[in-house]
Protein backbone atom coordinates (compact mmCIF):
# COMPACT_ATOMS: atom_id res chain seq x y z
CA UNK A 1 0.00 0.00 0.00
CA UNK A 2 1.31 3.43 -0.98
CA UNK A 3 1.18 6.15 1.71
CA UNK A 4 1.80 9.91 1.44
CA UNK A 5 2.10 12.24 4.48
CA UNK A 6 1.17 15.95 4.49
CA UNK A 7 2.08 17.99 7.56
CA UNK A 8 3.99 21.24 8.03
CA UNK A 9 6.03 19.65 10.85
CA UNK A 10 9.06 17.67 9.66
CA UNK A 11 9.18 16.03 13.09
CA UNK A 12 5.60 14.80 12.79
CA UNK A 13 6.23 13.48 9.28
CA UNK A 14 9.25 11.57 10.61
CA UNK A 15 7.17 10.18 13.48
CA UNK A 16 4.52 8.91 11.06
CA UNK A 17 7.17 7.28 8.87
CA UNK A 18 8.71 5.69 11.96
CA UNK A 19 5.34 4.47 13.19
CA UNK A 20 4.53 2.80 9.87
CA UNK A 21 8.02 1.54 8.97
CA UNK A 22 7.54 -1.69 10.93
CA UNK A 23 4.47 -2.65 8.92
CA UNK A 24 5.02 -4.95 5.98
CA UNK A 25 3.68 -3.97 2.58
CA UNK A 26 3.73 -0.23 3.28
CA UNK A 27 5.54 2.02 0.81
CA UNK A 28 6.01 5.60 2.01
CA UNK A 29 5.89 7.26 -1.41
CA UNK A 30 6.26 10.88 -0.35
CA UNK A 31 5.86 13.76 2.03
CA UNK A 32 4.89 17.41 1.70
CA UNK A 33 4.55 20.41 3.96
CA UNK A 34 2.75 22.89 1.69
CA UNK A 35 -0.73 22.52 0.15
CA UNK A 36 0.21 23.03 -3.52
CA UNK A 37 3.27 20.80 -3.18
CA UNK A 38 1.07 18.13 -1.60
CA UNK A 39 -1.63 18.25 -4.26
CA UNK A 40 0.84 18.13 -7.14
CA UNK A 41 2.77 15.21 -5.65
CA UNK A 42 -0.40 13.28 -4.87
CA UNK A 43 -1.57 13.71 -8.48
CA UNK A 44 1.73 12.28 -9.75
CA UNK A 45 2.40 9.59 -7.15
CA UNK A 46 -1.20 8.35 -6.78
CA UNK A 47 -0.95 7.03 -3.20
CA UNK A 48 -3.57 4.70 -1.79
CA UNK A 49 -3.65 6.62 1.50
CA UNK A 50 -2.93 10.24 2.42
CA UNK A 51 -2.30 11.22 6.04
CA UNK A 52 -3.18 14.93 6.15
CA UNK A 53 -3.09 17.76 8.68
CA UNK A 54 -5.70 20.51 8.30
CA UNK A 55 -3.46 23.44 9.26
CA UNK A 56 -0.61 23.89 6.80
CA UNK A 57 1.77 26.75 6.11
CA UNK A 58 0.44 28.70 3.16
CA UNK A 59 -2.99 27.14 3.07
CA UNK A 60 -5.48 24.62 4.31
CA UNK A 61 -5.38 20.86 4.45
CA UNK A 62 -9.15 20.95 4.02
CA UNK A 63 -8.62 22.53 0.60
CA UNK A 64 -6.14 19.75 -0.25
CA UNK A 65 -8.70 17.19 0.96
CA UNK A 66 -11.42 18.61 -1.27
CA UNK A 67 -9.13 18.63 -4.29
CA UNK A 68 -7.73 15.12 -3.88
CA UNK A 69 -11.17 13.64 -3.28
CA UNK A 70 -12.03 14.77 -6.83
CA UNK A 71 -9.25 12.60 -8.28
CA UNK A 72 -10.13 9.29 -9.88
CA UNK A 73 -9.34 7.13 -8.07
CA UNK A 74 -9.23 9.23 -4.92
CA UNK A 75 -7.01 8.11 -2.06
CA UNK A 76 -8.22 7.18 1.39
CA UNK A 77 -7.63 10.22 3.59
CA UNK A 78 -6.76 10.11 7.27
CA UNK A 79 -6.98 13.56 8.85
CA UNK A 80 -4.43 13.80 11.69
CA UNK A 81 -4.75 17.13 13.47
CA UNK A 82 -4.26 19.10 16.66
CA UNK A 83 -7.63 20.75 15.97
CA UNK A 84 -10.17 18.03 16.78
CA UNK A 85 -13.08 20.40 17.45
CA UNK A 86 -16.45 19.16 16.15
CA UNK A 87 -16.77 21.89 13.46
CA UNK A 88 -13.44 20.80 11.92
CA UNK A 89 -14.46 17.15 12.12
CA UNK A 90 -17.79 17.86 10.38
CA UNK A 91 -16.16 19.95 7.67
CA UNK A 92 -13.54 17.28 6.96
CA UNK A 93 -16.03 14.44 6.91
CA UNK A 94 -18.31 16.40 4.58
CA UNK A 95 -15.30 17.03 2.31
CA UNK A 96 -14.66 13.31 2.06
CA UNK A 97 -12.23 12.41 4.85
CA UNK A 98 -12.32 8.71 5.64
CA UNK A 99 -10.89 9.06 9.16
CA UNK A 100 -10.41 11.99 11.55
CA UNK A 101 -7.86 11.63 14.37
CA UNK A 102 -6.56 13.87 17.14
CA UNK A 103 -2.74 13.95 17.09
CA UNK A 104 -2.49 14.24 20.85
CA UNK A 105 -4.71 11.31 21.80
CA UNK A 106 -5.10 9.11 18.70
CA UNK A 107 -1.69 9.20 17.00
CA UNK A 108 -1.09 5.47 17.51
CA UNK A 109 -4.43 4.73 15.82
CA UNK A 110 -2.81 5.62 12.49
CA UNK A 111 -0.82 2.39 12.60
CA UNK A 112 -3.89 0.24 13.30
CA UNK A 113 -5.87 1.93 10.52
CA UNK A 114 -3.07 1.50 7.99
CA UNK A 115 -2.64 -2.16 9.00
CA UNK A 116 -6.38 -2.80 8.60
CA UNK A 117 -6.46 -1.06 5.22
CA UNK A 118 -3.37 -2.95 4.06
CA UNK A 119 -4.89 -6.28 5.12
CA UNK A 120 -8.10 -5.39 3.28
CA UNK A 121 -6.19 -4.53 0.10
CA UNK A 122 -4.12 -7.73 0.35
CA UNK A 123 -7.29 -9.82 0.65
CA UNK A 124 -8.93 -8.11 -2.32
CA UNK A 125 -5.85 -8.69 -4.50
CA UNK A 126 -5.46 -12.36 -3.52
Amino acid sequence: MRVFVVDDSALLREQVVGLLSALGGIDMVGQAQYPLEAFQAICVLKPDVVILDIHLVGGSGIDVLQRIKQLDPSPIVIILTNSPAPPYRRKCMMAGADFFLDKSSEFASVKAIIQTLSDRIDRSVA
